[in-house]
C-alpha cells in the first residue's frame, strides 16, 4: 500500500477547488483523492511518469489528467486559491538565530582577517586608541 500524503483535513480543503467528478459528457471521473495523491507522490519522489505505483491505477492516465488539468488552468486557480487562504501560523521570525555575516559587522574592508595580537611587535612605538 502507498503512502498518502494528503491528510483528510488537508482533502477537505483542496476537494471543493477540483472540477465535479461527473462531466457533463462521457465516462465519469473516477474519484479525484487518488489521482491526487500519485501526482503528489511523481512530483515527491521526482520518478519518472511510469514508475507510479500501480496502486494509483494507470500512469499514462493519471499523466493525461494532470496534463489536461494543466492545459485547462485548474492547478493555477488551485493554487492561487490555496494562497488566498494561506495558514501561516507556523511563521515565526525569532532574533536571536539571526545572524550577520562576518563583512556585515563594520570589519574594515580590503584588510587582513586576522587580528593583531595585543602583544606589541618588537621595534613598533606603543600606539593609544
Amino acid at each position: 500500500m502507498a503512502r498518502n500524503f494528503l491528510t483528510d483535513a488537508m482533502w477537505d480543503k483542496l476537494a471543493p477547488l477540483l472540477p465535479p467528478e461527473r462531466g457533463g459528457m462521457g465516462r465519469p471521473y473516477q474519484p479525484h483523492r487518488p489521482w491526487i495523491e500519485a501526482i503528489l507522490w511523481k512530483h515527491r519522489t521526482g520518478a519518472p511518469w511510469r514508475d507510479v505505483p500501480e496502486e494509483y491505477g494507470s500512469w499514462n492516465s493519471i499523466h493525461c489528467r494532470c496534463n489536461r488539468w494543466s492545459k485547462a488552468g485548474v492547478w493555477q486557480s488551485v493554487l492561487e486559491a490555496l494562497q488566498r487562504d494561506a495558514d501561516t501560523e507556523w511563521v515565526m521570525i525569532d532574533c536571536s538565530i539571526i545572524r550577520a555575516h562576518q563583512d556585515a559587522a563594520g570589519a574594515q574592508k580590503g584588510g587582513s582577517l586576522t587580528r593583531r595580537s595585543a602583544v606589541p611587535e618588537e621595534g613598533v612605538p606603543p600606539r593609544s586608541t
